[in-house]
C-alpha cells in the first residue's frame, strides 16, 4: 500500500492558505492590492468582529468579465504575468494568482464583478473551497469581495488569532499604509459600522497623512525631495519634526516602487539621523516614497510580499540617510522650531540641601524653598525624592555621613554570627538594610550591609516597586490634576482603543475627555507618574493592548500597569542622590517580590565576603 498520496485541490488550497492567509489583515491586503492593480480610484473596506466574522472590499476598478471571474478562483491564475521572465520587471502588487482560491478555501466567499462594457455582472460563491456557484447578477462597475466566517473549517488556525480589537488594528494598519502609498485613491475603512479612516484621493500625500494621523501630525511635517542620478534613486515624502515622536515605528511607512515594505536598512538610516535629536527609543513619523529601477529589486522573497531585496542595500541606506538629513538641515535653516523641539522641557526646583545623616523619619533643616513660606516635607518615596531633581549634596558631606552610618551598621552586626554565604540568585533577608555607597555608570547602585556587597539595577528595582504598588491599588490608582491640560491626537485605531478601554484608563489614573475627532484632553495623571511621561505611557499602553491574545479586564489592567511602571521608573543614566538611593532600597525591601523586575530580570546581585575573597583569590591565606 502506497504511503505517498497526491493531495486534492481543496487540501492544497487549505495548506497554501497558511502562507497567504495568516490573519484577517492578510485577506484585506490581498483584496485591496487587487483593487489597486485593477485601476480603482475609490476603495472601501468594511469589517465586523475584527474581520473574522465579516470582511468586504469594494472598488470601482475595471472589473472582470464572466470568463475572467471563473478563472480568477483557480490556483495560479493571474492577469499580472505570463512567463517567469516577467518577474524581473513586475510592477503590480499581486502576481502569483493564489489569493482568491486560498481565501475561498477557508471561508464563505462571494465575488461580485462587472466591466463597463457588460450589462450584467458575474457572481461567484464558494464555501470552504467547495464547488463554485457561478451566475449572472446585476451590480455596479468594479468588484466587491465578501469574506465571512474566516477559518471556520480550520479551527486550529482560528484559535491563534488575537482579540477582535487587535485584528481590527492590524487591518487598519494595512489600510493606512496602502492609503499612504496611493494618495490618489480615496480609501474608506468601516469597522463595526463606524467610519475610522477616510482619505480624499486627491493625490496630496500631506493631506492623506493629516487625514490618517491628525492635524498635529500634518503641522509637523518636513518634506523630502532627493535625487541620486548616478544610482537612479529618487526619494520623496515626509518626515516629522523631532517634536513629534512615537514609542515605536508604527507611524513609519516605506513605499518602494508603489509597494509598502519593511526594510531594516531604511529604518536604520532614519534612526541614525534622529539619534541625537530625539530621546532614546523615540521614532519620528516618516512616509518615504522611494523609486528605484525595477531590475534592482526582488519582491518575491516573502509570502506576504512585505519584504524586498535590494541589489545594493548599502546604496539605499546612504540615499535615505542623506535624504532625511538634508531635509532636517533645510528645515532647521528655515525655522527655529526644529532646534527648540530637540530638547524636552525641563522643570527646575530650588530645594534645600538634604541632611543625609539624619534618619528617614527626621525633619529637614528649616531652610525654606524660594517662594514658599515653609519647607516641604522630606521626601519619603522615590517619586517624591525625584521631584528634588535639582538637589545635589556636597560630596564630602555625603561621604562623611555614609561613613558614619556604615560604622554604626557594622557595630550593630558586630555580635551577630556571619550568615551562610549565599550563591548568586539566593534570596536576601528582608531584615537586612542595604546602605547605599554610590552609583556606577549612573545605572547601578552599589550598597552594602554588615558583610555583603549589593549591586542594584536602579531601573529594574524602581520598576518592581511601582508595579507592586500599582497592582495593590485595586480600587484604582490615585490621580493628580494637571495644572495645564494636555491635548492629545491619535490615529483611528488608537482612538478606538481609548473608547473601548475608557474604564481601564480611569482605573490607571488617566482621565481623558473627548475634545474633537480623534482628539482627547488629558486632565489627570497617576500621582506616582511624572507628568511629562504621561503621553508616552498612554501611547505605549495602546500599543501593548494591540499585542494581547485575550482581552480580559485583568489582562488589560496588568498590561497597563506594566507599561506605566516601566515608563515611570528611574531610567539608566539618571543621577541619584544618596537620599534617593536610600529611599529606593527601603521601598525595594518592602515589596513582596523584590528580586526580579516585572519582566523577570534580576534587580539585585549579592556578593558575600566569601564570594569577594574567592574573586580576589584570597582564600587559603587565612584572610
Amino acid at each position: 500500500m502506497t504511503r505517498i498520496h497526491v493531495l486534492d485541490d481543496a487540501t492544497i488550497n487549505k495548506i497554501a492558505a497558511g502562507e497567504v492567509v495568516e490573519r484577517p489583515a492578510s485577506v484585506v491586503k490581498e483584496l485591496v492590492e487587487n483593487a489597486m492593480d485593477a485601476g480603482a480610484t475609490a476603495i472601501e473596506v468594511e469589517i465586523m468582529g475584527g474581520g473574522t466574522s465579516f470582511m468586504r472590499v469594494t472598488d470601482n476598478g475595471r472589473g472582470m468579465t464572466g470568463e475572467d471571474a471563473r478563472a480568477a478562483i483557480l490556483r495560479h491564475a493571474t492577469s499580472k504575468i505570463a512567463a517567469a521572465s516577467d518577474l524581473e520587471t513586475i510592477a503590480t502588487l499581486g502576481f502569483r494568482g493564489e489569493a482568491l482560491p486560498t481565501i475561498a478555501s477557508v471561508s464563505h466567499f462571494s465575488l461580485l464583478t462587472r466591466q463597463a462594457a457588460d450589462d450584467l455582472g458575474t457572481r461567484v460563491d464558494i464555501s470552504g473551497g467547495g464547488a463554485p456557484l457561478i451566475e449572472d447578477a446585476g451590480c455596479e462597475i468594479g468588484t466587491s469581495v465578501r469574506v465571512e466566517d474566516l477559518f471556520f473549517n480550520t479551527p486550529a488556525r482560528k484559535k491563534f488569532l488575537k482579540t477582535n480589537a487587535t485584528e481590527a488594528g492590524k487591518i487598519s494598519d494595512y489600510v493606512i499604509r496602502l492609503a499612504l502609498s496611493r494618495p490618489d485613491i480615496a480609501f474608506r475603512f468601516i469597522n463595526n459600522n463606524r467610519m475610522t479612516i477616510m482619505t480624499a484621493g486627491d493625490g496630496d500625500l500631506a493631506r492623506a497623512i493629516g487625514s490618517i494621523y491628525g492635524s498635529d501630525a500634518a503641522g509637523a511635517l518636513i518634506p523630502l525631495d532627493f535625487h541620486d542620478d548616478a544610482a537612479d534613486i529618487r526619494i520623496t515624502g515626509y518626515i516629522s519634526k523631532p517634536s513629534l515622536i512615537r514609542s515605536s515605528r508604527a507611524w513609519q511607512t516605506y513605499i518602494v516602487n508603489g509597494r509598502t515594505i519593511q526594510n531594516r536598512a531604511i529604518a536604520k538610516a532614519i534612526d541614525n539621523v534622529y539619534r541625537s535629536l530625539v530621546p532614546k527609543m523615540g521614532f519620528p513619523l516618516a512616509v518615504l516614497v522611494i523609486t528605484v529601477p525595477q531590475r534592482t529589486i526582488d519582491v518575491n522573497v516573502h509570502p506576504q510580499k512585505t519584504e524586498m531585496k535590494f541589489e545594493d542595500e548599502g546604496r539605499i541606506f546612504k540615499a535615505v540617510y542623506k535624504a532625511v538629513l538634508d531635509a532636517i538641515r533645510s528645515a532647521a535653516g528655515e525655522t527655529t522650531g526644529i532646534a527648540a523641539a530637540v530638547e524636552k522641557p525641563k522643570f527646575h526646583y530650588e530645594a534645600m540641601p538634604l541632611d543625609v545623616s539624619a534618619s528617614p523619619a527626621s525633619a529637614p533643616p528649616a531652610m525654606p524653598l524660594r517662594g514658599y513660606a515653609a519647607p516641604p516635607p522630606r521626601p519619603q518615596t522615590v517619586h517624591e525624592a525625584l521631584q528634588w531633581a535639582g538637589t545635589r549634596v556636597d560630596l564630602r558631606t555625603a561621604q562623611d555621613a555614609v561613613q558614619e552610618a556604615r560604622t554604626q551598621e557594622r557595630a550593630a552586626f558586630a555580635d551577630v554570627p556571619s550568615a551562610p554565604q549565599a550563591a548568586q540568585g539566593d534570596d536576601i533577608s528582608m531584615e537586612e538594610r542595604m546602605l547605599p555607597i554610590g552609583q556606577v555608570d549612573l545605572t547601578y547602585i552599589i550598597a552594602q550591609s554588615a558583610a555583603t556587597l549589593y549591586i542594584i539595577d536602579q531601573h529594574a528595582a524602581h520598576e518592581r516597586i511601582l508595579f507592586d504598588r500599582f497592582s495593590a491599588q485595586t480600587d484604582g490608582i490615585p490621580s493628580q490634576q494637571m495644572l495645564v491640560h494636555a491635548i492629545l491626537s491619535f490615529d483611528a485605531h488608537e482612538a478606538q482603543y481609548i473608547e473601548e478601554n475608557a474604564e481601564l484608563f480611569d482605573q490607571l489614573g488617566f482621565h481623558l475627555e473627548a475634545a474633537g475627532e480623534r482628539t482627547y484632553r488629558l486632565t489627570e495623571t497617576p500621582a506616582d507618574v511624572p507628568t511629562e511621561e504621561a503621553e508616552g505611557i498612554i501611547r505605549e499602553i495602546l500599543a501593548s493592548l494591540g499585542d494581547l491574545h485575550t482581552a480580559t479586564p485583568a489582562n488589560l489592567r496588568e498590561a497597563g500597569i506594566a507599561t506605566m511602571a516601566c515608563r515611570a521608573a528611574i531610567k539608566a543614566g539618571e543621577e541619584l542622590s544618596i537620599r534617593q538611593m536610600e529611599i529606593l532600597l527601603e521601598e525595594l525591601r518592602a515589596t513582596p517580590f523584590p528580586f526580579t523586575c516585572p519582566h523577570g530580570r534580576p534587580t539585585i546581585l549579592k556578593f558575600g565576603t566569601h564570594d569577594l575573597a574567592k574573586m580576589f583569590k584570597r582564600t587559603g591565606f587565612g584572610l
